[in-house]
Order: structure tokens, then C-alpha cells, then sequence
């Protein structure tokens, strides 16, 4: 009988081993659950209204862009300016029937809202009302290597419409090819490359 009284813990005695290790898993793990809580309550809003990361696929962006090249897509600007001419832009496939709402494309802004774009022996000239007789581009951004000769085409942009390319006129399927891109359909433009590193400033084409 003495034994059995001995093995009871009183009210005083200190908690069994296995209890603390318990305790202090458990601590450990509430712990990390509101980091990763607060760590997704921060990056979700980001990744869908400010910033979110891209992945160039395809050819045609080279030289500026290339294939596997990650980049970090600005979300927010255009909430506060409209797009410029120069600017490269993310945007969504301009179809509404063949349009992959998680594909995006990348593509360079040539044309803006309200100018008539006209195409001609490889050379791009604008017509605006500062510019009535025609502004030829000047593009340095496109290689000799990634030129093309178009044909010949004349566009007029709507006031919602952009006309965009691809730096690699000779591999860019573009507004050239399936019209005008519509401005609800542009998502953001590029801000920082990563691999290789660089911070995208935008260019501006003339």
C-alpha cells in the first residue's frame, strides 16, 4: 500500500516528460501556422492586385525576353496611367471564345488608342494629330536578326484598342496577325527579370 501512495503525484510534483514534449510541439506548430497565415494573408493580395511572377514561353520577345526567363509582372500601374507606347505589356489572348484566363502573352505596345498604325516595307509610321503626315518608329530594340518585312497593312485603332508586337517581328504572333489587343484585356507590364537579374524600366519605342 505504501508503494501505491508513493507512485500518485501530488499537486506539487513536477509534469511528466512526455506532457512538456508534447507542449512543446504543439507550441511549435500554432507557431508556424500563423506564420504561414500571415505570410499568405500578405502574399495573396499582392499576388493578385500588385505584383505576380511570369514565365516567358516562346520566342517572341527575343532578344529582350527569351524563353524561361522569369519575370515579375506590376499589376497596379495602369490602375493610376494608361499604357505608352513602348511599354511591354502581359495580357490575356484577345479572343473571348479562345481565351485561356491563366495564359498569359507578352508583347510590345506599337499603337495607341485613336492612331492609325500603318505597316510598309519593315518600317512602322504612325498617324496622329501630332503627327498627320506620319511618324516612322524608331525601334532599337529589334535586331537584325529578329527583322521582318511586313505586309503592307494600315490600321486604325477604337478608343479602347492597342495595336502590339513582338520584338521578334519575324516570330510574333501579334495585333499583325488577330487585330487591335482591348485594353481590358492587358494585365500589367513587367518590372524586374530574374535570371538573369535586371530591373525592366520600359522603353520607349520612338
Amino acid at each position: 500500500m505504501e508503494n501505491e501512495k508513493n507512485f500518485q503525484l501530488s499537486a506539487n510534483s513536477p509534469a511528466s516528460p512526455i506532457r512538456e514534449n508534447k507542449n512543446t510541439i504543439w507550441h511549435t506548430v500554432r507557431e508556424w501556422a500563423q506564420v504561414i497565415i500571415i505570410a499568405l494573408a500578405i502574399a495573396f493580395p499582392i499576388r493578385w492586385f500588385i505584383a505576380e511572377p511570369f514565365i516567358v514561353d516562346g520566342a517572341s520577345m527575343d532578344p529582350t525576353f527569351a524563353t524561361g526567363q522569369f519575370l515579375i509582372v506590376d499589376r497596379l500601374t495602369y490602375d493610376f496611367k494608361l499604357p505608352q507606347r513602348g511599354d511591354v505589356i502581359v495580357f490575356q489572348y484577345p479572343d473571348p471564345i479562345k481565351t485561356d484566363p491563366i495564359k498569359y502573352y507578352i508583347k510590345r505596345i506599337i499603337g495607341l488608342p485613336g492612331e492609325t498604325v500603318v505597316l510598309n516595307n519593315g518600317k512602322v509610321t504612325i498617324i496622329n494629330k501630332d503627327n498627320p503626315n506620319g511618324l516612322v518608329l524608331n525601334e532599337p530594340f529589334i535586331s537584325a536578326e529578329h527583322y521582318a518585312a511586313y505586309t503592307p497593312a494600315t490600321t486604325t485603332l477604337d478608343a479602347n484598342n492597342y495595336f502590339v508586337m513582338g520584338d521578334n517581328r519575324a516570330q510574333s504572333s501579334d495585333s499583325r496577325f488577330w487585330g487591335p489587343l482591348e485594353s481590358h484585356f492587358i494585365i500589367g507590364r513587367p518590372i524586374a527579370r530574374f535570371i538573369p537579374l535586371a530591373i525592366w524600366p520600359g522603353q520607349e519605342s520612338q
